[in-house]
């Protein structure tokens, strides 16, 4: 029997991508510290003892012809730590029926090990169940060990870390057992209570299993203003193991297609706030009315054109105490020019959120995951973000000219996947270099400047794969920022970071009392150097990741740091004077 199209098509495009892989594995090297950046990264997953390749997942043969695009998702990962060990671990997804998911636990020597079988987290991908998209962790019944929630094309999980690496799928029992299609979730805890909820957004309709199609009117039905995507759920936290659905209540449902959702306050007032990141249209920002409903934002400058949200970023760009966000979008001279979103945060002053996007941010290609971090420890966060959407035959013309016919193309036409060109091995977007933005944002009296410049090449960062999840760690207790890269249909990368010595950092690892066990939600602004810079706990972020909890500061030449002022999820607020600098603080809620 010959293959089917869809089968020589994947097998092509697995050949041109495994060329391209080992193309660039050639000329990986030792990391050499670069003295003009002050740090290095360099890609040693295999030595780490990370092995991990994410596989596609084969849909209803109805959608060969874009079977690709469909697919085209599903390389996630997040850290955390599992086991409870004070070392951060790493959770990684994969897509395929029978394919499995990994947990790598740190072993404390520089090494991980795959325990996912073992812990109950690896078989997850199963006919009729479902395929992974991404996980979110936190310690929601707040026993003081993180758990794990699933999402997926399907059926999402939530798995209770039981203890000893093994945990238990309690979705059924929680309340949460409801078929959806989404990429991206977050936890909050919306009415300060100490228990933390759980928003999902949508993606496809609830109504769609991709793998047994009833009709392929599943697509947006306008390329600019979609809004015939998946329903969103929140859910209470009711304690003992209980949520219930409040979504209506809450005032946050949308069928706006969602592909990435962070938590955290945004405006000031002490109640985390819920920022989206929306396919096929604007942004979202729905604001806390004190734990009683949100509100979704209007004239603070998220609608000033249809984008294609793909990831939403939190931090502080300008050193100015506030937390500002970055939206990754398509960009494709030529064709489709959207530009990324770097948005300072004024709405506090009432002057919205202002989108300073230009150069080498705004330009990133088809980008997708991203993560604010100091990576070089000079005091400033900078930006890491990774791009490619399907890395197709070089020799063939992008599948872009077709993409331009449909956009201008009535929402009926476009509705229908079966309309859709046959994409074959034909490539969109593909081979596109990640970016790291090295914040060099300035303050000269009252005026910021902000800039940020591209060293991914020179800093070692130089894959072509196409990414999608990005999430950073000190995994080995060294004061600096690693990487670790998901991959679609790729392996799962570890950039391991050199930094100077010279440069100076501090660590906050916060346990809540009165608040959540795990602080989500809290916000730590650290004083030094004449600038205050603002982080959050956030237990999701970016687009399918999640970065560890422990909030990391690079200090630069910097040798003191003023006071670290720690504004906590109950609204309690604690200031600590002097703290040492060059090692991890544990600080305890009051």
């Amino acid at each position: 029997m010959s293959p089917t199209p869809l089968v020589r098509a994947a097998t092509n495009l697995g050949f041109v991508l495994l060329l391209g892989y080992t193309a660039w594995q050639g000329h990986r090297g030792e990391a050499v510290l670069d003295s003009q950046l002050g740090f290095h990264l360099r890609e040693c997953a295999q030595e780490h003892g990370i092995d991990f390749h994410h596989q596609n997942a084969v849909l209803d043969p109805k959608l060969d012809n874009i079977a690709v695009q469909i697919a085209g998702l599903g390389a996630a990962v997040s850290v955390v730590d599992a086991d409870g060990d004070g070392w951060a671990d790493l959770y990684t997804t994969t897509s395929l029926f029978g394919a499995k998911n990994a947990l790598y636990i740190n072993q404390h020597d520089g090494t991980f090990r795959d325990r996912g079988s073992e812990a109950g987290l690896a078989d997850v991908n199963l006919p009729g169940e479902g395929a992974s998209m991404g996980s979110i962790w936190a310690d929601y019944d707040n026993d003081g060990r993180p758990d794990c929630f699933l999402y997926k094309y399907g059926y999402a999980q939530l798995f209770h870390n039981d203890g000893n690496l093994h945990f238990s799928d309690v979705t059924q029992a929680a309340g949460l057992r409801r078929w959806t299609n989404t990429n991206g979730a977050c936890w909050i805890d919306y009415d300060r209570d100490g228990l933390l909820d759980l928003y999902v957004t949508g993606y496809f309709r609830e109504d769609v299993d991709l793998w047994n199609l009833k009709t392929t009117r599943i697509m947006q039905d306008s390329f600019e203003f979609a809004t015939n995507g998946g329903h969103r759920h929140f859910y209470r936290n009711l304690g003992g193991g209980r949520f219930e659905e409040v979504t209506d209540k809450l005032g946050v449902d949308s069928t706006r297609w969602a592909l990435a959702v962070a938590a955290a306050d945004m405006n000031g007032d002490g109640w985390p706030d819920l920022y989206v990141a929306n396919d096929y249209g604007t942004e979202e920002l729905f604001l806390n009315q004190k734990g009683e409903r949100f509100e979704r934002a209007q004239n603070i400058g998220l609608d000033e054109s249809s984008k294609s949200g793909m990831s939403v970023a939190l931090g502080d760009i300008q050193n100015d105490g506030t937390l500002g966000a970055f939206v990754t979008n398509i960009s494709k001279r030529g064709y489709l020019f959207q530009g990324n979103n770097l948005r300072l945060n004024l709405l506090a002053r009432g002057l919205g959120l202002n989108n300073v996007s230009e150069g080498q941010v705004l330009d990133c290609g088809w980008a997708w995951g991203s993560q604010f971090g100091d990576v070089d420890n000079d005091g400033r966060q900078d930006l890491v973000v990774l791009n490619g959407f399907v890395s197709g035959n070089q020799k063939r013309d992008e599948y872009w000219y077709d993409m331009t016919k449909l956009a201008a193309a009535s929402g009926e036409l476009a509705e229908d996947a079966a309309s859709w060109p046959d994409q074959g091995d034909r490539g969109l977007s593909g081979y596109e270099p990640s970016r790291l933005l090295l914040n060099e944002s300035t303050t000269s009296g009252k005026k910021r400047v902000t800039k940020f410049t591209d060293v991914a090449l020179q800093a070692g960062m130089d894959d072509l794969l196409d990414g999608r999840a990005v999430s950073m760690a000190d995994f080995f207790h060294k004061g600096k920022l690693d990487l670790v890269v998901a991959n679609q249909q790729g392996p799962l990368l570890f950039y391991e970071n050199t930094v100077d010595p010279k440069r100076h950092w501090i660590q906050f690892e916060l346990e809540g009392t009165r608040s959540n066990r795990e602080a989500i939600g809290a916000q730590l602004t650290l004083s030094f150097g004449g600038v205050r810079t603002a982080q959050a706990v956030l237990a999701g972020s970016g687009f399918c990741s999640q970065n560890d909890l422990v909030l990391h500061y690079g200090l630069g030449a910097n040798d003191a740091v003023e006071k670290a002022v720690i504004r906590w999820p109950s609204g309690a607020e604690q200031t600590i004077e002097a703290p040492a600098i060059d090692q991890r603080h544990h600080v305890k809620e009051p």
